[in-house]
């Protein structure tokens, strides 16, 4: 080390690890939320090659994951709104 340099303090050492095993877990992560997706890509794959609806699987998983009243709200409100455009 020259003159011109300064020293790292011991605590930009600490920093850097940690920055370091922050961004490797982050990364191990992500490594396993790609091989969550295509696990769940299998699924709905078999599930096809079975003769069910994916589509259909989508919104019923999507549903699920919702509160009943929020679910009836929305469907009340799609009646209305057919019965106003004569779709029923």
């Amino acid at each position: 080390m020259d003159d011109t340099e300064t020293p790292r303090p011991d605590s930009y050492h600490v920093t850097a690890d940690e920055l370091r095993q922050f961004i490797e877990r982050y990364e191990r992560l992500e490594a396993e939320k790609k091989d969550i997706t295509d696990a769940q890509k299998e699924v709905m794959a078999e599930a096809k090659g079975r003769g069910y609806d994916t589509k259909v699987m989508r919104k019923v998983i999507a549903l699920r994951k919702r509160q009943p009243d929020d679910i009836a709200e929305e469907e009340a409100v799609l009646e209305m709104y057919k019965e106003a455009l004569g779709m029923r």
